[in-house]
């Protein structure tokens, strides 16, 4: 019988992860895709598209599936479904790991302003400039809905829902982004402050290296708190967890977050 591992998807790990997985004819990997974008990019082997309707029914999920292993490899700001996997794999007895790419650093000549929430950074800005180039994602649009006085370029994977800021041009478009094409845009639209969550990553890395360049302030918004449970950096010990058995203690070496 196949061991049965659940990947909670939606990042790049978690698509390098499913295509490791799905090479091994002893594991039945499934991919969960919360289907918050329209065109997402599918990762190899079986795949979920869709909530599972709260802790109580994953947990059931993971029961009638014989999942041994659950693997929360989902962008560092998606809370809910973080909070969720570790209540229903609690309740069903299954070991959960958390896979979490490093974070981003400051680095000499940058100028950057961290801020705990969306609402922090939007009452940051009118201090630092008058044209935002906000990549923050649609969901959190709202935050900034009252900065009348600004203009932002808002870039988004899919079309945001109302409230928005007063004035803004909406760009539709998905990374990875080059540091010549992210400087030409800033510059094509005169921006003078970028705001962004502390996502990490080198697909949206491009946007810090433009703005340090262009010696912009950059607002940062903080990443949640991970959960108490063991959580590791790279799929590459993420394997190494499940190959050791999951429920084991992790060892992974600490890594320096990267830079831009």
């Amino acid at each position: 019988m196949r061991a049965g591992v659940l990947v909670l998807g939606g990042t790049g790990e978690a698509r390098r992860l499913a295509a490791a997985l799905a090479r091994r004819p002893d594991v039945r990997v499934v991919s969960s895709l919360a289907g918050r974008v329209t065109d997402p990019r599918l990762p190899e082997g079986e795949v979920r598209v869709g909530g599972f309707g709260g802790p109580d029914r994953l947990a059931l999920w993971l029961r009638e599936q014989g999942i041994q292993a659950v693997v929360d490899a989902t962008h560092p700001f998606a809370e809910r479904i973080t909070a969720s996997a570790v209540q229903a794999t609690a309740a069903a007895g299954v070991p959960l790991l958390v896979l979490r790419r490093p974070g981003w650093t400051p680095g000499a000549g940058d100028d950057w302003h961290w801020a705990s929430s969306l609402e922090q950074a939007a009452a940051l800005l009118p201090g630092l400039g008058r044209r935002v180039f906000l990549t923050t994602g649609r969901q959190g649009l709202p935050a900034f809905a009252g900065l009348d006085d600004l203009w932002f370029l808002i870039r988004t994977v899919d079309p945001p829902e109302p409230p928005l800021p007063y004035g803004f041009h909406l760009l539709l478009d998905r990374g990875p982004y080059t540091l010549d094409g992210e400087l030409s845009l800033m510059r094509d639209h005169r921006v003078d402050v970028l705001v962004t969550k502390d996502s990490g990553g080198t697909m949206t890395m491009a946007k810090l290296a433009a703005a340090r360049d262009l010696g912009l302030p950059v607002v940062v918004v903080r990443r949640p708190p991970l959960p108490e449970v063991p959580s590791v950096e790279t799929v590459e010990d993420t394997l190494a967890w499940l190959a050791a058995g999951p429920g084991q203690t992790v060892t992974a070496e600490p890594r320096m977050s990267h830079r831009p």
